[in-house]
């Protein structure tokens, strides 16, 4: 019987720079003064795990008995790290992370029958196979967990079974050594059986644990958040055996640092063609995720913050397509940040902003406020007849007077949250439509969704929606070093980000059937315009259902996408860009100024 033994093995490696500054005298002479030489060194966090077989992982086993030394292992963990490291184990059997199981290559179709799970290693009625880990002398040892003091069985998920909570001996390092024990009753065939164990170190010790492998569920598309400290959760989405597509469900997890990506196919990112949008439709054949066919785990990809939105300059580093994340300073939310196919950089998840008494410092953390743009209202202040209004995360609607000015009623905007309920009884009116912010399968997540903005609010102006006809604003909420995307002229798409991103970038130049016809042009009803819809839901543009309000209701979330320009029309229209699953307008459509709808920006002078 052979043991096949796997392990990460290079985490990094030790780097040792000196860097010297000072005086640099010009001649040999040397004056009375004094000379000091300034020299500074810098030693980096450099740790290594590597695996040495001390004996070969093979052995002959008779069925009805019990083998306790499998060949051994000794893995060396080398880490300067003061803060200590951990070691975490998986199995790793058939390149699959969480198969405990040695495969059996006997019994053709058969195979998995004969397969031995993993176990105790004790007599009993079923074949198994287990593990068993032991420090080794050395100049420090790590703490073996107690459920690995005897033998025990291999782990599904990922377990720290070794760690070392301090320390800076990088010279001998820290020893572990893993041997295995197998037992096989009398009816196991004869034949071959291979498994793996696979190690990885993470360090400081108190670093995330590697992010965990989930079991798919037949007939489910199931969505897992992936990692420490998210918040929020998720269901599983049904999918029928008649169904070849379905549009994936919008991501309600939030962490704290990092920006969300899309959905994984693999929980560790390893298959970087299998990212999807947060709400991309997907083709399969008829049957492939249910009877007896495993079901779809989708993995929140989180990406860590490399930065702050605020004046950042890495757009012109990014190769297109690439993904980062940055962090807005007003109110530490982070974002992801791709290059898209108009070659600018956009934020791909929606605006979160509220206020935060820092959202109106005017030309340092803002893109640029109007003089008289106090900054957002407390979304938490009364909502009805406030004379901030226009300001804030609110709805206005009055059939007699639609200004900012004179009377009118205000609705308080369902505001994102990652527990799929509103976050106060006025987050959204007493008597919701059908498709308005219920808790439905089709409009429960609600964090990608992000905050819904007046015109007024999103373009940072308290003055009356009357103005600015025909013009595009120079201010926006956006933080400094970005703006709001331009929108409604289709002649020229400089004038017209939407235009450039959908007609230029995704569809090649392929103007709409109606180009010519029509001064508002759109992608409707025609392959085109279903394309268009799915490519910008699809990863890395990651536009999102995420609907409108107005007169107090939320409408369409779910169903259509609602994105303000910088670009008014007229009165109390403003153009933005408007797509449902099979059309597209591409930043020439308008509607009301009063109402809420989602924002993102996209950096300036990229």
């Amino acid at each position: 019987m052979k043991r096949v033994k796997s392990y990460n093995v290079l985490l990094g490696g030790l780097v040792l720079s000196a860097i010297l500054s000072g005086a640099v005298l010009a001649s040999t002479t040397v004056s009375a003064d004094d000379v000091i030489d300034d020299v500074a060194i810098s030693i980096p966090v450099a740790c290594t795990m590597t695996g040495t077989i001390n004996t070969p992982h093979t052995a002959n086993v008779e069925s009805g008995t019990y083998v306790a030394d499998i060949g051994t292992t000794t893995l060396k963990a080398v880490c300067n790290d003061a803060n200590g490291f951990s070691i975490y184990a998986i199995g790793y059997s058939n390149q699959e992370y969480g198969n405990n199981k040695m495969l059996a290559t006997v019994g053709g179709t058969l195979a998995p029958t004969y397969d031995i799970t993993t176990g105790i290693a004790q007599n009993g009625n079923t074949s198994n196979w287990a593990m068993k880990l032991n420090s080794v002398t050395g100049t420090y040892a790590p703490t073996i967990l107690s459920d690995f003091d005897s033998y025990h069985a291999v782990p599904d998920t990922y377990t720290k079974v070794a760690t070392r909570t301090a320390g800076t001996d990088a010279t001998v390092g820290a020893n572990i050594q893993s041997t295995y024990a197998v037992y096989v009753t009398s009816t196991q065939p004869a034949g071959s059986y291979n498994g793996k164990v696979k190690y990885t170190m993470v360090y400081p010790n108190d670093a995330d644990a590697p992010l965990q492998p989930q079991t798919t569920q037949a007939g489910q598309i199931c969505y897992y958040p992936n990692g420490s400290n998210v918040e929020g959760s998720m269901g599983c989405q049904t999918i029928f055996a008649s169904y070849t597509s379905t549009t994936l469900l919008a991501s309600n997890f939030s962490r704290a640092g990092y920006g969300f990506a899309g959905w994984s196919k693999t929980f560790d990112y390893s298959d970087d063609t299998g990212y999807l949008g947060p709400q991309e439709t997907i083709t399969f054949t008829a049957g492939q995720y249910t009877g007896s066919n495993p079901g779809l785990s989708l993995y929140a990809r989180w990406i860590k913050s490399a930065g702050n939105l605020q004046n950042w300059s890495g757009c012109s580093s990014l190769q297109s397509g690439a993904v980062t994340a940055l962090t807005d300073q007003r109110d530490n939310e982070t974002y992801a940040v791709a290059k898209l196919a108009d070659g600018n950089c956009w934020m791909i998840e929606n605006m979160r902003l509220e206020n935060t008494g820092t959202d109106n410092t005017n030309g340092s953390l803002a893109q640029g406020y109007n003089a008289s743009f106090a900054g957002l209202a407390n979304p938490e202040a009364p909502w009805a007849n406030n004379s901030n209004i226009a300001n804030s995360l609110y709805s206005i609607y009055d059939s007699t007077d639609k200004t900012i000015s004179g009377s009118r009623q205000g609705y308080r905007f369902p505001r994102y949250n990652n527990v799929n309920t509103p976050t106060t009884a006025t987050d959204r009116p007493s008597t919701p439509t059908s498709n308005s912010a219920t808790n439905s399968t089709t409009d429960a997540s609600m964090y990608s969704y992000g905050n819904y903005y007046t015109w007024a609010a999103a373009i940072a102006d308290t003055t009356d929606y009357t103005t600015n006809n025909q013009s595009v604003t120079s201010t926006s909420i956006c933080p400094t070093g970005w703006h709001l995307p331009k929108g409604g002229d289709k002649s020229n798409e400089a004038n017209n980000d939407f235009w450039a991103l959908v007609v230029t970038g995704i569809n090649g130049g392929i103007n709409p059937a109606n180009y010519d016809s029509s001064t508002t042009p759109d992608y409707t009803g025609t392959p085109e315009g279903s394309d268009a819809s799915n490519a910008l839901r699809a990863y890395p543009n990651n536009f999102v259902y995420s609907g409108d309000v107005g007169g107090g209701y939320v409408l369409g979330r779910g169903s259509d996408g609602n994105y303000w320009s910088s670009t008014s029309y007229s009165g109390n229209y403003a153009y933005h860009m408007y797509f449902g699953s099979s059309y597209v307008y591409p930043g020439t459509n308008f509607r009301y100024k009063y109402n809420g709808r989602s924002i993102r920006c996209l950096a300036s002078g990229a």
